[in-house]
C-alpha cells in the first residue's frame, strides 16, 4: 500500500503525555537538586565528662539546618535540638536515664526553609555510646589534707553528675560504687622522688617522716575499663611546718649595708620583711644551690627595718 503523502496532524493524546512526562521530569530534577544543596553531617563525635554528655558534629550549615536523634539501642528515636545551626547538642538528659545503656544517636540534615522540603533527610549515624564505660573522668579535687607526726591524711571530695535517683543528683562514687578507686601520689618536699598510694574509698592515712613537708596529687582510676580507665591528675598541694621564735630567743646576726655575718652556712638564709615592730621572715635551706625548695615562715621582733639575713 503507498504511503500518503502530506502534512502530519498532530496527536491530542500524544501531546498530553509528553506534556506530563516533561513536568514529572521536572519535579523529580526539582527535588534531587534539593537534596544536593543539604550537606549532611560527618565526624560525629561523644564528648562526655562525668557524664556530662554532648554530641558534636560537622561541618558549619550554610544553607541547612540539623535535628539530632538518639536512642537506646533497642529502643525507639527521639528528637533533640530540632533545626539548629548549631553543630553541637546537649544529650545528657537522655544518657543518665541510664548510663550502663549503649545510645546511638543520628543527625538529619534540612533545607533551611523546612516548610518546602517534602524529601526525606539524609542523615549521619554516630558511633555507639555507653556512658558507664566511656564518659571521661573529670579533674578530682582535694577536699582537705592534715599532717601530724608521721602520719599524712588527705580526703578526696567526689564529683557530682547530672544522673538522678530519688530526685537527688548522684556523685561519682554514688554510681560507680568500689569499681571507683582514687590513686595518691606524694614525695617529700626536698625530692622528686614519687611514692604512690590506692583506695576504694575516698581517704588515704600514710606514713611520713616527721618534720617533712610533702607534696601530693590524686587521681581518679575506673580499673574495670579498657578505654578512659584514668582522670587528669588533681592540682598539688603541700603541708608546711611553721616556726616561731620566741622574744627571748638568740637571733643570727644580719647582713645590712655590707656588714659580716657571722660564719654561718650561706646555703641557707633568712629573707625578712618588716612590719611596725616586728618581722615576717622565709626561712630557706637549699642544699648548697639557692633553690627555695623548704620554706618555713619565722615572726620575731625587729626595728622597723629590712634585712636579709644568712645563718
Amino acid at each position: 500500500m503507498a504511503t500518503p503523502n502530506g502534512p502530519r496532524v498532530p496527536c491530542p493524546q500524544a501531546a498530553v503525555a509528553r506534556a506530563l512526562l516533561f513536568g514529572l521530569v521536572l519535579i523529580q530534577g526539582a527535588g534531587v537538586a534539593g537534596t544536593t544543596d543539604v550537606v549532611v553531617a560527618y565526624n560525629i563525635t561523644w564528648k562526655s565528662t562525668n557524664f556530662k554528655t554532648i554530641l558534636e558534629w560537622e561541618p558549619k550549615p550554610i544553607n541547612h539546618v540539623y535535628t539530632v536523634q538518639i536512642s537506646p539501642r533497642l529502643g525507639n528515636w527521639k528528637n533533640k535540638c530540632f533545626y539548629t545551626t548549631n553543630t553541637e547538642c546537649d544529650v545528657t538528659d537522655e544518657i543518665v536515664k541510664n548510663v550502663r545503656e549503649t545510645y546511638l544517636a543520628r543527625v538529619l540534615s534540612y533545607p533551611a526553609d523546612t516548610s518546602s522540603s517534602t524529601v526525606e533527610p539524609p542523615f549521619t549515624n554516630s558511633p555507639e555510646f555507653t556512658p558507664y564505660l566511656e564518659t571521661n573522668l573529670g579533674q578530682p579535687t582535694i577536699q582537705s589534707f592534715e599532717q601530724v607526726g608521721t602520719k599524712l591524711n588527705v580526703t578526696v571530695q567526689d564529683a557530682r553528675t547530672l544522673v538522678r535517683a530519688n530526685s537527688a543528683f548522684l556523685s561519682l562514687r554514688d554510681v560507680f560504687g568500689k569499681d571507683l578507686n582514687y590513686t595518691l601520689y606524694y614525695w617529700k618536699a626536698s625530692s622528686t622522688g614519687k611514692k604512690k598510694a590506692t583506695t576504694n574509698t575516698n581517704g588515704f592515712l600514710i606514713d611520713v617522716d616527721k618534720g617533712e613537708n610533702y607534696c601530693f596529687h590524686v587521681q581518679a582510676v575506673i580499673l574495670s575499663r579498657r578505654v578512659n580507665q584514668k582522670s587528669p591528675e588533681s592540682p598539688i598541694k603541700c603541708t608546711s611546718h611553721e616556726k616561731v621564735l620566741s622574744t627571748g630567743e638568740a637571733l643570727p646576726m644580719i647582713w645590712e649595708a655590707g656588714l659580716p655575718s657571722t660564719g654561718l652556712a650561706p646555703s641557707s638564709g633568712l629573707d625578712v620583711l618588716s612590719s611596725g615592730e616586728n618581722c615576717l621572715g622565709f626561712l630557706w635551706f637549699a642544699g648548697g644551690t639557692h633553690d627555695f625548695r623548704h620554706l618555713v615562715s619565722v615572726s620575731f621582733p625587729c626595728i622597723n627595718r629590712c634585712f636579709l639575713v644568712f645563718f
